[in-house]
């Protein structure tokens, strides 16, 4: 016979630790989003014989913009996929608890049922 084995207690764990890496994951996200524009003005600006072109993004400039705009995206997948996974195991988990909850209950109102005695010939049925 197959079953589940879950442990409530490992998963909860386990979603505590991958919680505190997502958080680390979120926060480094987060500072790029500040310090990416603040590194790319810090890159400078095109000059053009010994004069700088003001506004002109340089080379530097230029592609720190499309590495963050490449990667944006990617990066949101990632944070919402795990904040999705995390939430559907611990759904997941919750069920199997509550299911073991509702099995557990049903077995206890099971045994707490007045039992039927069926004598052979008490009703004129039993014992034919």
């Amino acid at each position: 016979m197959t079953g589940w084995d879950i442990s409530p207690s490992g998963v909860q764990h386990v979603l505590t630790q991958t919680a505190k890496a997502a958080e680390g994951l979120s926060n480094t996200g987060k500072a790029l989003q500040e310090t990416m524009p603040s590194a790319a003005k810090s890159a400078g600006t095109i000059q053009q014989g010994g004069v700088e072109k003001s506004g002109v993004q340089g080379p530097v400039a230029a592609a720190l913009g499309e590495f963050f705009t490449a990667y944006q995206e990617k990066l949101m997948y990632v944070a919402v996929r795990t904040s999705n996974s995390l939430d559907g195991a611990a759904t997941a988990t919750n069920a199997y608890v509550k299911g073991d909850l509702d099995m557990a209950a049903q077995a206890q109102a099971n045994a707490l049922k007045e039992p039927k005695i069926d004598l052979p010939g008490a009703s004129g049925q039993g014992g034919q």
